[in-house]
Order: structure tokens, then C-alpha cells, then sequence
């Protein structure tokens, strides 16, 4: 059940103060910035629960109706993981780490109903490029870099990168970026599908929130229900065509569907419930 945002506003200052990162609501969009630029945003522990924390206060906030992504600063999204937490770890411990990670942040925000846009403003790299992979959709400024250095450390991707990175770009493209450890710019990955666009970094966020605002305009609810079917078809065991089958008869019970074909017949725009 989603509650209003007044709620959630003060839900947000009373029970989470953040530390890594800064969430904003503006006009139906949170924002959410990865706020540790001196290490080049990171991802520690400490921020991954902070960004459970945000994604789940959002998406739990009936006015919020479109989630933003980014790092603060010019420099980076998320370079990535913060080794230093893990350099001593052993198998149990590494096994761990990567669940946990799945389970509060990457599998979660590629699951959420509200649709996540990430910013990616400069280095994704490892957990970072994992992160944006997670995201509905990307956009990239024109000083992006991104790639999955993870086996010149003598691992691999750990949270999604090897499943997500396949899925974006096809199978020889994912291998050979993981395989060699490189990076690629921003128009490399519009090439290949990684990004929906590119643009100068200070075109970066006014884009995203253009475009959240043309998906705002449109059902919440159905928007919730293509996000389920269309990540259906990537889930093992499951028909993506039952799911779409099931989400389109669902709408039809809903208080949007009904505003939506009225004003249409009407010939006006429409104002969705969200119910």
C-alpha cells in the first residue's frame, strides 16, 4: 500500500538519517543521489542499506511516481564496490555478500513497481555498472565510462552483472567486457543498447526528469504491470506470456482503465487515480 508523501516526508526525517546518500521528492519524482564523491560514490555496506532504506521508502509513497538514480559530483556514478570491506573475506563470506547484495539492493530495485531511471554521470564500474543494470532504463553524459573489472581483482561480478550485462548486450559483447576488464564510453554503450541516451553531463538530469515526467502522464498501476510482465520473460520457470496475460486482464479491474478509455472517447486527457 502506498501512503501520500507528507507521510513519507516525514517518515524520511524522522526514521532515516543518511549518511551516503541524499533523497529528494519533487513533483512525483524521487530523487536519489549516492553522496560519497571523495570516494567516487562507492558502494559500502553502510550506503547499500541506506539505499534499500530510500528505494523502499519510495516506492511505498503513493505520489511518488518515478525514481531517479545518480552520483553526486562530475566524476562518478558508483566506481564501485569498496574493497577494502571484502579483501579478507573467504568462499562462505563472499557467497554471502553477493546474496545479501542481490536480496537489498540490485534484484529489489529491478523488481520494484515504480519505474527507476538511473543518471549515470560518469564511472559505473563494478557494483556501480551492476547498479545502473538494475535500473528500468539508463542515460548516460557524454564522460560516462563503464565496465565489470571484476576478474582482474580475481573474481567476477557479483550482483547481477554476469545475468544483466548478457541480457542488455548479447553474450559475446557481456564476455568480452568481463573477460578483458574494460571499459567502454558512452557512445559505445548507446551502440550496444547499455543506454537509451547520451547527452552533456549538464543535460544529464533535466533529460531523466523530462522523461519521468512523459511516464508520470501515463497509469501508474499499468506502468507497474508492464514492469512485471516485461521482467518476467527474464525469470527461469516462468512464462512471460502468462504474466502479460494476467497484468492486462488485472487492469481491466482498475480505476485508471476506466479514466483511461473515458477520456479517450472524451477526447481529453487523462487524470489517473493510480487505483
Amino acid at each position: 500500500m502506498k501512503e501520500p508523501s507528507l507521510l513519507y516526508a516525514f517518515l524520511n526525517t524522522l526514521q532515516m538519517q543518511y549518511n551516503n546518500i541524499i533523497s529528494d521528492f519533487t513533483d512525483g519524482i524521487t530523487t536519489i543521489t549516492i553522496n560519497r564523491p571523495t570516494k567516487l560514490n562507492a558502494l559500502n555496506k553502510a550506503t547499500i542499506f541506506e539505499l534499500h532504506a530510500a528505494f523502499k521508502m519510495a516506492e511505498s509513497d503513493f505520489d511518488t511516481k518515478v525514481i531517479i538514480l545518480t552520483g553526486s559530483g562530475e566524476k562518478a556514478f558508483v566506481a564501485g564496490a569498496d574493497i577494502s570491506e571484502f579483501a579478507h573475506f573467504d568462499e562462505e563470506s563472499g557467497r554471502l555478500l553477493s546474496k545479501e547484495g542481490h536480496d537489498l539492493l540490485f534484484d529489489f530495485v529491478e523488481n520494484l513497481t515504480t519505474p527507476v531511471i538511473a543518471a549515470v554521470n560518469g564511472f559505473a564500474l563494478g557494483g556501480g555498472l551492476e547498479l545502473a543494470m538494475s535500473a528500468h532504463f539508463r542515460l548516460a553524459s557524454s564522460n560516462a565510462r563503464m565496465g565489470l573489472p571484476e576478474v582482474s581483482l580475481g573474481l567476477i561480478p557479483g550482483y547481477g552483472g554476469t545475468q544483466r550485462l548478457a541480457q542488455l548486450i548479447g553474450k559475446g559483447r557481456a564476455l568480452e567486457l568481463i573477460m578483458t576488464a574494460s571499459m567502454i564510453d558512452a557512445e559505445k554503450a548507446l551502440d550496444y543498447g547499455l543506454v537509451n541516451y547520451v547527452v552533456p553531463q549538464d543535460e544529464l538530469l533535466p533529460k531523466c526528469i523530462d522523461l519521468a515526467h512523459k511516464i508520470k502522464s501515463n497509469s501508474s498501476l499499468a506502468i507497474s504491470a508492464a514492469i512485471k510482465a516485461v521482467n518476467a520473460n527474464y525469470r527461469d520457470g516462468v512464462n512471460g506470456f502468462d504474466v502479460e496475460i494476467s497484468e492486462f486482464g488485472t487492469c481491466f479491474g482498475t480505476e485508471d482503465f476506466e479514466e483511461g478509455t473515458t477520456a479517450f472517447l472524451e477526447k481529453r486527457n487523462s487524470k489517473f487515480p493510480g487505483k
